[in-house]
Formats: C-alpha cells, structure tokens, sequence
C-alpha cells in the first residue's frame, strides 16, 4: 500500500520521501529520516495496527507534533483499522481514510493540496 501510495503521489507532481525508495544502501536510516523529516513540509503517516505499535512510527508522529512547521500540516492515513490509543494525538486530525477504497483515499489525499485525482495515475 505505502509503495502504490507512494507511485501514485509522485505521478500526481506530489514530492514525497518514502524510505524504500530514497535511502540507498551503506546509510544510518534513522538519520536519513530525521533528516526528510527536517525538510518536507507535510507529514503523511499511514495507520494500521503494526504502524500504531513501531516505535519508530511513534517517535516519527512525535517529531512531527513539536515541529511548528508541521502545524496543520499532519495527514493521517487509516490503512487498516486500528485503535489509536497509543497515538491519541492524531485523533485531534481528519483522518484520510483508505480502508475503504483506494481510489477515494487518493481523491481525498489530493483534495489537501488542491490537486484531482487524474485515475489513469492509479495504474
């Protein structure tokens, strides 16, 4: 899901940073991360019940929320429904929903940044 999600915002002119894409081999990954983390302008995180308990998916949604850039600016996506106890703070966000459909996930995503969704991009 995060792979597609990831293609399908790139083709939408959407810059992202997705790990598996954008760190090469023989580098620190937290460090590559702290570092994207220190210069995009939006946090997207996708939810499901494995994201909700990683540390590193907390200690992520926990930067994000002292980062005043990121003020307004913090998506969270629902991959897979999965209770939020452990990072009530997004609750206090919309959430995109992507448990439904795909297709309307991605409408919904790009409607933030004022984009339509272009369907042959889905491909």
């Amino acid at each position: 899901m995060a792979q597609r999600l990831a293609t399908v915002m790139t083709r939408h002119g959407v810059p992202t940073f997705f790990s598996p894409q954008n760190i090469i081999g023989a580098r620190q990954w937290q460090n590559e991360i702290l570092s994207a983390l220190q210069r995009c302008d939006w946090f997207v995180v996708l939810l499901s019940p494995d994201a909700i308990n990683s540390m590193w998916v907390k200690r992520e949604v926990a930067f994000a929320l002292q980062d005043p850039r990121y003020e307004d600016r913090i998506i969270p996506l629902m991959y897979r429904d999965c209770d939020l106890k452990s990072l009530q703070w997004l609750t206090l966000f919309q959430i995109v929903d992507f448990v439904g459909d795909f297709t309307d996930g991605c409408r919904d995503l790009l409607r933030i940044w004022g984009i339509g969704l272009r369907e042959e991009y889905l491909q």
